[in-house]
């Protein structure tokens, strides 16, 4: 896994309701990392909702805010990166990621994403007439950026705090010496 890796950081990429903010702040928690949350930190420094951006502005210039971020956090240590459910489709943010983290993609079935998300008024991308054939038609484009992770974690059927511990376990073993 390593390949001359610094993996000095860990990042969470997945679909959105998959748990990766969840289950990123309680795994920062157990390694005693910083948990950021790309999205979070972008609607910091903008003062607008992402739902505001992608209406407002569009989501080419909410993807441009997120591919500079990135490039930021290659300095960051000992943090948890929890990251929107986009943001691995431009292959540059994978790049950057794994130059110093290692990523794990937290993946579920778009029926429990469905179930997880319905009731979720903040999502931007189910603003659609069919919000369920959106996250179908989603997760096909974005499949293949997802499986570019070091690590896949199903979370259908783990409870959070199982997930965290996987999560964990993963980064450790993914160590030097482990």
């Amino acid at each position: 896994m390593q390949n001359g890796r610094n993996l000095v950081n860990l990042a969470l990429i997945g679909f959105m309701g998959t748990g990766k903010t969840s289950v990123g702040r309680l795994a920062a928690e157990h390694l005693d990392f910083e948990f950021l949350d790309t999205d979070d930190i972008i609607q910091e420094r903008t003062g607008r909702s992402i739902a505001d951006i992608f209406a407002y502005e569009g989501e080419a210039v909410f993807r441009t805010l997120e591919q500079q971020l990135v490039r930021e956090l290659a300095g960051r240590r000992k943090t948890l990166i929890s990251t929107g459910g986009g943001l691995p489709t431009n292959p540059d943010n994978l790049t950057s990621l794994k130059a110093h983290s290692l990523v794990v993609c937290l993946w579920a079935s778009p029926d429990k994403i469905w179930e997880r998300v319905c009731h979720q008024g903040h999502r931007p991308l189910l603003n659609a007439p069919d919000p369920r054939g959106k996250i179908h038609e989603l997760l096909a484009v974005r499949e293949p950026f997802y499986k570019q992770a070091d690590v896949l974690v199903n979370t259908d059927l783990r409870t959070l705090r199982e997930v965290a511990h996987q999560v964990v376990h993963q980064f450790r073993f993914a160590q030097p010496g482990a």
